[in-house]
């Protein structure tokens, strides 16, 4: 008896209230799936190449860094696949992109003998996962954001920032884990598996159709979104800060506990997008953006005063609860202000900001730091979380405006 694939996910569908949290979750899976493809591997490789391989620690850096540059140059591109042939498209590239980053390490590993070719296939898996990443989140998204309607746009981007750190935050341990019993070809099957899974699971997912229009060219979308992306690379400099440098802030004032700052971090994040992801529609992207920009400057003062560890770790939890909203917050304002068939290249184009701030981060910072110290780097980051802020306030001023005038 043949069956129709298409009709049975329209009857599974059906079956799921359209906005819900497994109605988004449903979307924002292949999020978690890319991420989990790029966290598997991300406290392993470093180690594997500079002890094992004996290579530099400059190289081990590289190839891991080689990852944010692809997916930055692939954002604007998937933004523009989900606007002109439909979102699904963008995440079945990214799954297949996924499923053969794991296939290439498979090879990597099994090259350990010729350690020069096995290093330039890990490139080429961490470029492949680069890529698949920025396919498979940017499409997630605008494909989640069509489906279940304009009015659930900010829980769909608050459900897919929760899937990506989620999916980090479990993929190195479990990765480290995997390495450790039975090598690195297991965390190449382990990905190109799941992800192949994964793309046949997108396949039997009904599709949203391109939105038809005339589309706006990329440099019109970037020029609209330039304010509200400047204000997210700014506001996402905290965050790279005490990612990046927290272990030798506190190894350089003798203290211990610095991976608890991180996992306290990740818990007040997830937490505060769990309990209050209802704040921007009720409020408004710009005005929960103020308010958690806010928080954040407190945190990073908190961190740049600090002369005992708690303060450290109160401001990590501070920290991960402003950086909560900031991506959500700003990118419903995005979303809004371009036409609906240009919503996948602004989205794109927008977490663009991000993955620069991530990349930059860690060279300017540690410039900062060699000048005058690791408290430094905290102050550097309140900076910019006050100048993110005082982008906002402008934002939510012209906006308001806006409204004022259209009520005349």
């Amino acid at each position: 008896m043949s069956s129709d694939p298409d009709k049975s996910a329209r009857a599974f569908s059906s079956a799921v209230p359209i906005g819900s949290a497994r109605h988004i979750i449903g979307f924002v899976y292949f999020t978690f799936i890319s991420y989990l493809s790029v966290g598997l591997p991300l406290a392993v490789l470093p180690a594997y190449i500079h002890m094992h391989m004996g290579y530099s620690a400059a190289l081990a850096g590289l190839v891991i860094s080689v990852q944010y540059i692809a997916t930055l140059v692939t954002r604007p591109m998937a933004g523009r696949i989900c606007d002109h042939s439909g979102a699904r498209n963008s995440v079945l590239w990214g799954m297949a992109l996924c499923t053969a980053s794991g296939a290439v390490l498979i090879v990597a590993s099994l090259l350990d003998s010729i350690p020069w070719l096995s290093i330039f296939v890990m490139i080429l898996s961490r470029l492949l996962v680069g890529v698949g990443e920025g396919f498979s989140a940017t499409g997630s998204s605008l494909w989640g954001i069509l489906s279940a309607g304009p009015p659930s746009t900010s829980r769909v981007i608050t459900f897919n920032g929760i899937a990506t750190y989620t999916a980090i935050a479990l993929g190195a341990p479990v990765g480290v884990v995997m390495s450790q019993h039975w090598g690195l070809i297991s965390i190449g099957i382990a990905t190109t598996l799941i992800c192949a899974c994964s793309f046949f699971v997108a396949v039997r997912k009904r599709p949203v159709a391109a939105q038809p229009g005339e589309q706006l060219s990329a440099a019109h979308v970037f020029a609209r979104i330039i304010p509200h992306g400047m204000a997210l690379a700014l506001g996402g400099i905290g965050y790279s800060v005490l990612a990046t440098f927290i272990t030798l802030f506190f190894f350089s004032h003798h203290w211990s506990g610095a991976a608890l700052c991180l996992t306290i971090f990740g818990v007040t994040f997830i937490f505060a997008r769990l309990i209050f992801f209802r704040t921007i529609d009720l409020y408004g992207g710009f005005p929960v953006a103020v308010v958690c920009l806010a928080i954040e400057s407190l945190a990073m003062i908190l961190l740049w005063q600090a002369s005992a560890s708690w303060m450290a770790f109160a401001g990590s939890a501070l920290a991960g609860f402003g950086f909560s909203f900031v991506y959500p917050a700003l990118g419903v304002e995005v979303v809004r202000s371009v036409p609906l068939q240009n919503r996948g290249s602004a989205l794109g184009l927008f977490s663009v900001f991000s993955d620069v701030s991530f990349f930059l981060t860690g060279p300017i910072a540690g410039a900062i730091i060699g000048a005058y110290g690791y408290s430094s780097a905290f102050l550097y980051a309140l900076v910019c979380a006050l100048v993110s802020l005082a982008i906002v306030v402008v934002l939510l001023q012209v906006q308001g405006r806006k409204v004022a005038k259209q009520a005349e």
